[in-house]
């Protein structure tokens, strides 16, 4: 199991170690791929090119971006995953790296529960 918290503003975050560091990941709902990263895990999570695509945004705005091929270290063991790239220092999860697991997220009482059931 994987715990983490709602934060003040309502957002579901986890935290997560990656490349000798422990990231800020959150969970979006809305966002129906596997990962966004911060560059400075690229190395790290062994990222190839996959392809260019493009990808739909809140408020209907479409991007063209580049995916990769990442194996991510995820709930004690790696997965291969998709993923983007974009400047900052946080992860973005969405719901397709979250397809094996139960998410809970409890807002009054600021806790977030994943529950891997295959």
């Amino acid at each position: 199991m994987i715990a983490g918290t709602v934060e003040a503003e309502g957002l579901p975050v986890i935290y997560l170690p990656v490349a000798g560091r422990t990231w800020r990941a959150t969970i979006d709902t809305g966002f129906n791929g596997d990962l966004e990263l911060p560059p400075a895990v690229a190395t790290a999570v062994n990222a190839r090119f996959f392809a260019e695509g493009s990808a739909a945004l809140a408020g209907g705005q479409r991007i063209q971006e580049d995916y990769y091929l990442v194996d991510f270290p995820f709930d004690g063991r790696t997965v291969r995953a998709v993923a983007s790239f974009v400047a900052g220092s946080e992860i973005l999860i969405g719901t397709r790296l979250l397809r094996d697991y139960r998410l809970e997220i409890d807002f009054p009482a600021h806790e977030v529960k994943l529950d891997r059931t295959r």
